[in-house]
């Protein structure tokens, strides 16, 4: 039940918007032939895989995948992970991995790794849309025979485990003013704070809807609805919401700041990282790098560029496909 609130809230982007595209002129079996040669004897050309992948959709993967296994009866995807290593070898598989299939895999580590990876479960519920989490869950069920909804609530707890449930359940339009005055009742108007209210609302309303919400919000407590949340929640609850209200308010936004996220300050979170690179490459990826330049005065270019390296590195910026320095 988790992803189809959170996920019919996403924001519609045109394929258009993305970074990688489907190359002109493609042969299935010639590109196959490529990749073969790179792997094949002493040494791999990693280059030429990352240059060969990244300038191919993902649908066009699938058919290099298919061509390599009729042409040589080996799997691509064990011949690379054979011949690669560390997060180039997790960045190549993720490129490798169909889209629904990639976010079914992202959910299963968060649920059943080591803990629970409570920044991936929002990250992919607050922002995929509607006709995509139906998929994620058929496919889940397939693939694991279990049921995404239950591993989900039976892995997380409270109102946090609550509003991933209510996420799924569809939107209910109501007046803009009841909505707002229902926030303001149930956090800066009353002493304590009604998560299940904030819970409701956020969880069960169209993108389009919170947007006019939240401004209504704004003119009758005087407070943005974030820092309203900030004040009366904490936690993962916390998290998830202004999640939602990121994404409500724009989802390029919302992943530039959580690209930004995972690389400053020492270290970085490559999970995050990878995730966001692959799966937005052919969705919103022009427009992840306008928010990044507008937000953070420099380009997410150049935030790779200082904080990684190697292959790694370079498959990156190409998936992010230019700098807007």
């Amino acid at each position: 039940m988790i992803f189809d609130c959170i996920l019919t809230k996403s924001w519609v982007t045109s394929a258009s918007r993305g970074t990688v595209k489907a190359h002109g002129g493609f042969n299935a079996n010639d590109d196959a032939e490529v990749l073969f040669k790179a792997m094949k004897g002493l040494g791999t050309d990693e280059d030429a895989i990352l240059q060969l992948l990244i300038a191919r959709s993902n649908a066009q993967r699938q058919e290099i995948k298919a061509a390599f296994k009729t042409l040589h009866g080996n799997d691509l995807v064990d011949n690379l992970k054979s011949e690669l290593g560390g997060k180039f070898e997790s960045l190549i598989v993720a490129l490798m991995t169909p889209p629904i299939m990639y976010d079914v895999t992202c959910l299963r580590d968060a649920i059943k790794g080591a803990g629970t990876d409570e920044k991936g479960l929002i990250e992919i519920l607050a922002s995929r849309l509607p006709n995509e989490v139906n998929e994620i869950k058929s496919l889940y069920k397939r693939e694991h025979n279990d049921d995404l909804e239950e591993d989900v609530t039976g892995d997380t707890g409270g109102h946090f485990g609550r509003m991933l449930v209510v996420l799924q359940q569809g939107i209910q339009e109501d007046l803009i003013q009841s909505d707002a005055q229902a926030l303001l009742a149930a956090g800066e108007q009353k002493y304590g704070t009604d998560e299940g209210q904030f819970i409701t609302i956020l969880g069960n309303r169209s993108n389009a809807h919170l947007r006019r919400v939240f401004e209504e919000y704004r003119k009758l407590s005087g407070y943005e609805i974030e820092e309203s949340i900030q004040r009366e929640t904490s936690g993962t609850l916390q998290e998830v919401l202004l999640a939602v209200v990121k994404c409500a308010r724009s989802v390029p936004g919302y992943f530039a700041e959580s690209l930004y996220n995972s690389m400053k300050g020492a270290g970085t979170d490559d999970q995050n990282l990878i995730r966001i690179m692959v799966s937005r490459s052919e969705v919103d990826m022009m427009d992840i790098r306008t928010e990044f330049r507008k937000r953070f005065a420099t380009s997410l270019h150049k935030t790779i560029q200082g904080d990684t390296s190697g292959d790694y590195r370079k498959a990156l910026q190409l998936l992010c496909g230019g700098d807007d320095a």
